[in-house]
């Protein structure tokens, strides 16, 4: 009988590394080279800010799938433009849902844009929606087309959100997962550098990117992609 090889691994068998925002700009200067009995109040007023800015960086930079989110609005008939959440960055996915339950029928929209919207002839035609815009104001609303006309109980979509802001307070934690953490100590460092240590800002932005390259192979869904050509009309 086979004896098992005995298990001579020595690891933690804990998965609890979420470094607070506070520890994180602490490890920031010391990739800037600021030591820490350095710091003073105007050091983390930068750091806050650099953080921010850097969030909004990460939001702008393809779909960071921790930010992506279900909505849901009740649609009533005759009404075509909808308020959206002030945090949303884009729509994603949209689709409307009729009946309820058992019966519940979910039905794919497509975007469009304000070009397209803007020479559709008959805006306030009811029907069944097929094509959403989303105008993208500092207070956005999405527009359906056709209007609902009172079959459609709701618009569904998937967005991209904003990333919750980075604070100090009662020890907040910074909303990106692990994976990414390397890459936003650095990102930070090397904004705060521009600023502390004008010396490091191009080595260190050297390493944010390549840190964000990283960890933006992982930040996809996987899926299968299809792509199949239609040929008939090569054959008429």
């Amino acid at each position: 009988m086979s004896v098992p090889p005995a298990n001579v691994t020595n690891t933690s068998n804990t998965y609890g590394f979420a470094p607070n925002f506070g520890e994180i700009i602490l490890y920031a200067y010391g990739l800037c080279g600021v030591r820490r009995t350095a710091l003073t109040q105007q050091h983390f007023d930068d750091a806050r800010m650099a953080a921010n800015l850097a969030l909004g960086r990460a939001s702008s930079d393809g779909v960071n799938l921790w930010q992506v989110q279900l909505g849901y609005i009740p649609l009533v008939q005759g009404c075509a433009t909808y308020p959206l959440p002030y945090n949303i960055v884009v729509i994603l996915d949209a689709y409307y849902t009729i009946g309820s339950g058992s019966t519940e029928i979910d039905r794919i929209m497509l975007p469009v844009s304000r070009s397209e919207y803007a020479a559709y002839s008959t805006k306030q035609q009811q029907g069944s929606p097929s094509v959403f815009w989303m105008d993208r104001l500092l207070s956005p609303t999405v527009t359906l087309y056709p209007v609902p006309n009172g079959q459609q109980v709701a618009f569904k979509y998937y967005y991209l959100r904003q990333n919750q802001d980075a604070t100090m307070s009662n020890g907040g934690n910074v909303e990106v997962p692990q994976y990414f953490l390397d890459w936003f100590a650095i990102a930070m460092a090397s904004r705060l550098a521009l600023i502390w240590a004008p010396d490091r800002a191009a080595g260190l932005k050297a390493l944010a990117d390549e840190a964000w390259a990283v960890a933006a192979r992982q930040n996809v869904e996987q899926s299968n992609i299809y792509v199949t050509p239609v040929v008939s009309g090569y054959y008429r």
